[in-house]
């Protein structure tokens, strides 16, 4: 039967399963550094997944032995042959019936048992990287034992969702086995290579009970299968429960995000709201302000109204007379400016000017009262220079004897021009009253700190 057909190869068929097939080998990708080639899958060149080792020693993927078997009856280890060109193929074919043990296998070994003594010796170095507990179902997290603990306390969802794809994957290509009828064909391949479970496992070359082990194994990954479909159904309702549960929390999330998002923006247009309130108080406090300068203003010009005389007659009343006294004997205030009055409605603006201790030939004796011509708001219309006669009176409280001084204006004086500046300068009586009579007993002059001083302008002279 040896002689009879011919040799098979892998070149002629394809070197991995199809997508619908069992999962072949991990991309080396996931390692970070390039791993060695005794941890490679003899066919895909990838990392081992679940690793089956065969008689001649070299090792395959589940998925790749599964395939090879199916698709070559005359299965020819690819590794004998690339090791040993010139090497007899059908010694190397693998078949249920075939009992032959490659002859690299016990060199292969010997370097594998070469490898691990050599690593022992060795001084240990810093701490490798551990996988995850998952890495076989497509986990690539690596680190220290506290990383990967952590990792897998907090990684179960994902955990679950690979465990899912791999149990949908294996479900269905073991129904699909069933329905063409292949499970018989697979496990007659499985015996035949002696499969393992670890890929660091060696086979020795035993003939007696080999059968029998075989079939005990295959009843094993049966059981095995069995137990493993009922764990990844109750791992796929727990799968359901935790989408489930994941779904409300997403709704959940998704109203609080959208409720903070609402907030968010009443806060902005709440804070604008403030921003124009206050902008509108620091305007409104602006007008307070001016409007009180306004007032004030007013309140003057209303009380100068109310003092204001139109017929050229002035009666002005001079309080606190004591302190305005002490103050012109120090130097600190010797004048005080009698409210305005007018010789008529539209006529001459005019006022008194008092030296409570005097100025010039009567300063330290004599009162000193002048009579000023201010700038009236008529004066364009008036006849120029001022002419009019003027007389003063200091009142008697006690209608006894008032002092009266009066005298007519110097035309040519400049006091009694048209004014060109807010008041002309001031003339009159420097001498209009002594300091000494002013306390006198016979007259009330000063009563209740108090003088009255009296000013009258003859419009008809």
């Amino acid at each position: 039967m040896m002689a009879e057909r011919a040799t098979g190869d892998l070149d002629g068929v394809l070197s991995a399963p199809g997508e619908n097939e069992y999962p072949s080998g991990f991309p080396q990708s996931i390692c970070d550094d390039v791993p060695q080639d005794k941890y490679l899958c003899s066919n895909c060149s990838n990392v081992l997944n679940k690793a089956r080792q065969t008689m001649c020693g070299h090792r395959y993927c589940l998925a790749c032995v599964n395939w090879l078997v199916r698709n070559n009856k005359n299965l020819v280890c690819k590794k004998c042959k690339e090791e040993d060109p010139n090497l007899d193929s059908a010694n190397s074919i693998l078949t249920p019936e075939n009992k032959h043990t490659c002859q690299n296998s016990a060199r292969e070994k010997k370097a594998v048992k070469a490898e691990k003594k050599e690593k022992n010796s060795q001084p240990s170095g810093p701490r490798k990287k551990e996988n995850c507990s998952f890495a076989e179902v497509g986990c690539s997290f690596k680190g220290n034992t506290e990383k990967v603990k952590e990792h897998e306390g907090t990684s179960h969802v994902v955990h679950l969702q690979l465990l899912l794809q791999v149990t949908r994957n294996l479900q269905a290509s073991i129904m699909g086995r069933v329905a063409c009828g292949h499970l018989p064909e697979l496990g007659e391949a499985m015996a035949g290579l002696q499969l393992q479970g670890s890929s660091d496992v060696e086979v020795d070359g035993g003939d007696g009970g080999h059968e029998e082990a075989s079939v005990a194994h295959s009843l094993q990954d049966d059981q095995a299968a069995s137990l493993l479909v009922q764990r990844l159904e109750e791992l796929q309702q727990r799968v359901h429960i935790y989408e489930n549960i994941i779904t409300v929390l997403n709704r959940e999330v998704e109203k609080t995000q959208l409720s903070v998002a609402m907030l968010d923006q009443q806060n902005q247009s709440n804070r604008e709201i403030i921003q124009h309130l206050e902008n509108q108080v620091t305007e409104q406090q602006r007008n307070l302000v001016m409007k009180d300068v306004l007032l004030s203003s007013l309140r003057q010009r209303i009380t100068a109204q109310e003092e204001v005389s139109h017929d050229g007659t002035l009666l002005w009343k001079v309080c606190d007379l004591n302190q305005k006294m002490k103050e012109a004997a120090s130097g600190r205030r010797n004048n005080h400016y009698s409210p305005a009055f007018y010789t008529s409605r539209y006529g001459f603006k005019v006022c008194m000017r008092l030296y409570l201790n005097g100025d010039g030939v009567g300063k330290g004796t004599h009162i000193s009262l002048f009579f000023v011509v201010m700038k009236g708001e008529y004066d364009a219309l008036l006849s120029w220079p001022f002419r009019h006669k003027v007389t003063f009176f200091l009142l008697d409280q006690n209608q006894k004897e008032h002092v009266i001084d009066a005298f007519r204006p110097d035309l040519s004086s400049s006091s009694f021009q048209r004014p060109v500046t807010d008041m002309n300068v001031a003339s009159g009586c420097p001498l209009f009253f002594p300091l000494a009579k002013l306390r006198s007993t016979r007259h009330a002059y000063c009563k209740d700190d108090t003088l009255f001083i009296k000013c009258v302008v003859d419009t008809t002279s």
